[in-house]
């Protein structure tokens, strides 16, 4: 029974990531393209960590880190992009401001 969920689950996972897929390559506006990437993070995010509770391990619990972090560090990297127009700024021209 509980496999099952589990397996359903991923079907709904991965139907969630097509639907983010759609959002990244069709989005109006590049927040909406940045929410979509980030969404599509959460969700690989989540089928992985689905798929050790189907498999009964812990192996990949440091990949499910790993990609938590390089989403919230990708996503800020775009906000920021989005806002100011680069991602890391030169150091003499970020003290003049």
């Amino acid at each position: 029974m509980v496999s099952a969920l589990l397996t359903a689950s991923l079907a709904i996972l991965g139907l969630a990531m097509l639907a983010c897929l759609f959002r990244l390559l069709k989005g109006p506006t590049r927040s909406d393209r940045v929410a979509a990437l980030d969404t599509i993070g959460i969700d690989v995010l989540a089928m992985i960590t689905v798929l050790c509770m189907l498999l009964n391990t812990q192996d990949f619990l440091e990949v499910i880190l790993v990609i938590g972090i390089l989403t919230f560090i990708g996503t800020t990297a775009l906000a920021r992009y989005i806002e100011r127009g680069v991602v890391v700024e030169e150091g003499e021209r970020a003290h003049d401001r």
